[in-house]
């Protein structure tokens, strides 16, 4: 009976669709476990695919050329380790979120999902039928049990392993980033130790796709719930693994454990990574977007810059006469910093134009937001312009409070096929600010140092669309703005719930009001990066028409 076990471990970013590329890259993982005398190579869940493939999965097409791409993998790496991968699986008529171990050139075995994930940005019960609870499956003569994803959360899965044979589990992941979530997860983990008593490997994926970003973080728990090691967070890695078995049974050998950074670095790199594969992934090399020298776009410049070098981006000032000379030198002022290409576009003559002609229309009528959305609406106009003619994508730079209560110009200021920051509270974007310009890491394509200069955090918010216009003028204080957006949408609280939280009540109902009647803004609104369990997107639907008010 062996008493070592060598697994590679294979912490990768697929793309989603891309069944050609992603087999390829299984390959090359295999091939280095191979040089490293591993018995497995595994990979992450429905990594033959990508993740999240949504409707995808269902196309006939789609499953069996992944289905039969795994078959090809089986047959090419027949002369080494086994290999374990995601990806769906048709049996009995049933399409099944499947994990598949080739060996000797064939598949051997199939792990198939029992508890499929049917909330936030999972909709798993409507693509895949559930599995059976299995027992494990045999590499050599080592028995292994793999609960696939959420299954990993369920102590029934693991515990039937555990009971018909399993020595140690190893459970692929496609888990999506949200703040915090690796404490959420190694919790998890710690509770499958403790029931099982069985070493855990948790198996996770990296890179964006959409709305989601994959944070990788690999790690394994040795019986007692004691770390022993963890993969670096966002990063492709492969990595080898040893488990040898002593007097007590199974256990993992210690290795490297990779540093887990603070949340607002976390956040950061999401918005990053999210944005390079997103750009990476569609096609995109370079990108464009408007800075007006406020600090929502110009955080999202540094983001884009880290994201895909000062080469790749082109930032836009588009005055009015209601521009301020701050607003101009501040835009400059972070153009510099970053050693973007910066365009000035004046649009007073094209908004002139724009009031001749509905002039006719207007007469006698006062002026109103009307005016304040056409000087938006030229700029974004004027941006989707320079997007086809340049083929750079437009980034769109409303943070999570404006999007929350409409505070944009639809067809204006949203424009933009991405925006990173979407999921952002402004509160958070402040800060965000401060951390960028007092840290560097290397996975930063940007400056070191102040990219983003005091003046343009420290200056009361303005859209500039009008004569001395701020923020407050039409919102709460984003302070209160924040608290009360985080009770009724991250929450998911009620208006009572803001008073007994201190706020005013009459705040809390008009910022509820401004949620409800700017849902159809959001629906038509371009993606960004998931940071919280109840981003705007697939975490939160709600009808677009509703006259539901919280009757508190």
């Amino acid at each position: 009976m062996a008493d070592h076990f060598r697994i590679t471990l294979a912490q990768l970013n697929p793309t989603v669709g891309d069944i050609a590329g992603n087999a390829k890259k299984a390959r090359s993982a295999w091939e280095q476990g191979r040089a490293a005398g591993a018995d497995l190579v595994a990979l992450p869940e429905m990594f033959i695919t990508g993740y999240n493939t949504q409707d995808l999965v269902l196309k006939p097409s789609f499953h069996r050329a992944a289905m039969a791409a795994v078959q090809q993998l089986a047959e090419s790496c027949a002369d080494g380790p086994a290999m374990a991968i995601g990806g769906p699986w048709v049996e009995g008529g049933n399409l099944y979120n499947a994990y598949l171990i080739l060996s000797r050139g064939r598949i051997v075995s199939k792990v198939l999902k029992h508890h499929l994930p049917n909330e936030t940005v999972f909709d798993e019960v409507r693509l895949f039928d559930a599995g059976p609870l299995g027992g494990p499956y045999a590499v050599g003569n080592t028995r292994i049990g793999s609960p696939i994803c959420e299954d990993g959360w369920h102590e029934d899965v693991a515990e039937t392993l555990q009971e018909t044979g399993a020595e140690f589990l190893l459970i692929p992941n496609g888990s999506p980033y949200f703040r915090d979530k690796h404490d959420v997860r190694l919790n998890q983990m710690v509770a499958r130790v403790v029931e099982t008593g069985l070493p855990v490997i948790y198996l996770n994926m990296v890179g964006g796709q959409d709305d989601q970003v994959f944070d990788g973080g690999t790690f394994g728990l040795n019986p007692g719930g004691e770390l022993a090691f963890r993969m670096p967070v966002f990063d492709e890695a492969v990595m080898q693994i040893d488990l040898r078995r002593g007097d007590e049974g199974w256990a993992i050998v210690p290795a490297e454990i990779a540093e887990q950074p603070h949340a607002w670095e976390q956040d950061y790199r999401a918005m990053v990574q999210a944005l390079r594969d997103y750009m990476g992934k569609t096609g995109f090399s370079k990108a464009l977007l408007g800075l007006s020298g406020g600090i929502d776009s110009a955080l999202v410049a540094a983001i884009a810059v880290d994201a895909l070098g000062a080469d790749n981006v082109r930032c836009v000032m588009l005055p009015s006469e209601y521009t301020s000379a701050e607003s101009l030198e501040d835009a400059e002022a972070v153009a510099k910093a970053l050693g973007v290409r910066y365009d000035y576009v004046p649009i007073s003559q094209s908004r002139a134009a724009v009031t001749e002609t509905l002039a006719p229309l207007f007469d006698g009528l006062q002026a109103d937001i009307t005016e304040e959305n056409i000087q938006s609406r030229l700029r974004g106009l004027l941006l989707m312009a320079m997007s086809n003619k340049f083929g750079e994508m437009l980034l769109t730079t409303g943070n999570k409070s404006e999007v929350a209560v409409g505070y944009a110009t639809i067809y204006g200021d949203m424009n933009g096929g991405y925006n990173p920051i979407k999921d952002l509270y402004k509160t958070r974007v402040f800060e965000t600010c401060r951390w960028r310009n007092a840290n560097h890491r290397d996975w930063m394509k940007g400056p070191a140092g102040e990219v983003i200069r005091p003046s343009v955090i420290d200056k009361p918010p303005s859209a500039e669309l009008r004569e001395d216009q701020k923020d407050s003028d039409s919102l709460p204080d984003y302070p209160v703005l924040d608290g009360i957006l985080d009770i009724l949408v991250d929450q998911d609280g009620s208006i009572a719930d803001c008073v007994a939280a201190g706020f005013d009540e009459a705040d809390a109902r008009r910022v509820e009001h401004l949620i409800y009647i700017s849902e159809y803004k959001r629906f038509q609104s371009a993606p960004g990066t998931r940071l919280t369990p109840r981003a705007f997107w697939l975490d939160r639907r709600y009808p677009i028409v509703n006259r539901w008010r919280d009757p508190r």
